[in-house]
């Protein structure tokens, strides 16, 4: 289905009054297509959590979604994708705000995410950053040892500034593809996460690789926190559902073990930050 346009970002508003005069023109701008405009073959036209048009907020939640991290991990390229535009004309014109909906476990929601972190080098731009976000994803590129440490900084940045909210965070280890140039292991990124109490997944932005499922994931996560027990609980019972019973088996055998044993129970903690659909 054809992608709606808005034509102000939905932040807009609450940059407008917090930017000194004159200091927001093209600093946000949203990409996503006109209505009528065909859509690119992606990441969500292949499966029942497609992308779908929406005329207003009120259809679905809207989420707002940062992108964090060092400069050339692949943050624009990651938020390209999610918004249709990554090729040709379009992604010479592309601003860096990207907003549509997508479906996901059978409901709507509305993402807004945005690429702004280096916009401008402005320090207040990233204070601002930090606090309005319902979520956030911190890229680094495992070929780039530095850009994992930064990552490291940046969750301790964030803790700080919401010190008392439980904000759904997501490290990102991008172009796991170039294997050769790789620099930093699964494992690494993996304790990472569970020392910085956050979720993690690896993405392949040039093979489009996990893309999907982290922009997925960090819907369910923000419904985690966001919606009532009751809801969340019947989304899990669906989710069961579809499990293997080898799935289920392992699950449950692996909880018994870690109970018992500490080097288990950190092991299988780090099993689960890759598990986007659980907190």
């Amino acid at each position: 289905q054809p992608l709606h346009r808005r034509s102000m970002p939905v932040d807009e508003r609450d940059l407008r009054g917090a930017l000194p005069p004159g200091e927001l023109s093209g600093l946000v701008r949203c990409t996503s297509y006109s209505p009528g405009e065909p859509l690119r073959q992606s990441w969500a036209s292949d499966s029942s959590d497609s992308v779908t048009s929406s005329g207003s907020d009120s259809d679905g939640s809207l989420y707002k979604v940062i992108l964090l991290g060092e400069h050339g991990v692949g943050k624009t390229s990651l938020a390209r994708i999610f918004g249709g535009v990554e090729d040709g004309a379009d992604a010479e014109e592309a601003g860096n705000t990207y907003d549509r909906s997508i479906i996901v476990d059978g409901e709507e929601a509305s993402l807004v995410v945005f690429d702004i972190w280096e916009q401008d080098d402005s320090q207040w731009l990233q204070n601002h950053c930090m606090k309005m976000g319902d979520a956030y994803i911190i890229v680094y590129s495992v070929t780039d040892k530095v850009s994992f440490e930064k990552a490291s900084e940046l969750r301790i940045q964030l803790r700080r500034a919401r010190q008392t909210e439980d904000i759904p965070i997501i490290l990102v280890g991008n172009k796991s593809d170039l294997v050769r140039s790789r620099e930093v292991s699964v494992d690494e990124g993996r304790a990472c996460a569970v020392v910085f109490d956050c979720k993690f997944i690896e993405t392949s932005a040039a093979l489009h690789h996990n893309v999907k499922d982290l922009f997925e994931g960090i819907v369910r996560q923000i419904r985690l926190r966001k919606d009532s027990k009751e809801d969340n609980a019947r989304r899990m019972a669906n989710t069961k559902r579809r499990e293997s019973i080898g799935k289920k088996a392992k699950r449950f055998l692996g909880r018994i073990v870690a109970k018992n044993n500490k080097k288990m129970a950190f092991k299988a903690k780090s099993k689960s930050c890759h598990d986007l659909s659980v907190l």
